[in-house]
């Protein structure tokens, strides 16, 4: 069982109702802020796109389906507000974190 950094009782509504993401465990337990995100074809009917993480994760991390989870929007943003301004951005979007509170487009070519 995951221990959340943010206990369930103590998410705020800081969205609308957006879908679903994945993020890292990195985030939603460790508590790191979002560093990297982008957004992608969406799997399944609720799901938006959008994928988080930290900037930390190893490729043998991301690659253990044990250390990523489906998360509501919502909840992501109550980790990280960071991400608001953000979320309406088109598929295709890659963004990096620069400063505290702002991204930029990611050049990762």
């Amino acid at each position: 069982m995951k221990n959340f950094k943010i206990k369930k009782g103590d998410i705020l509504q800081l969205l609308p109702n957006m879908g679903s993401c994945i993020a890292s465990d990195k985030i939603a337990i460790d508590g790191c802020q979002v560093g990297f995100m982008y957004r992608e074809e969406p799997d399944f009917e609720t799901d938006s796109g959008w994928r988080f993480f930290s900037g930390y994760e190893t490729d043998e991390y991301i690659n253990n389906p044990e250390n990523l989870m489906i998360y509501d929007i919502n909840t992501i943003a109550n980790y990280d507000n960071a991400i608001i301004p953000y979320i309406e951005m088109e598929i295709g979007t890659e963004l990096e974190r620069q400063g505290d509170n702002s991204f930029i487009e990611s050049t990762s070519d």
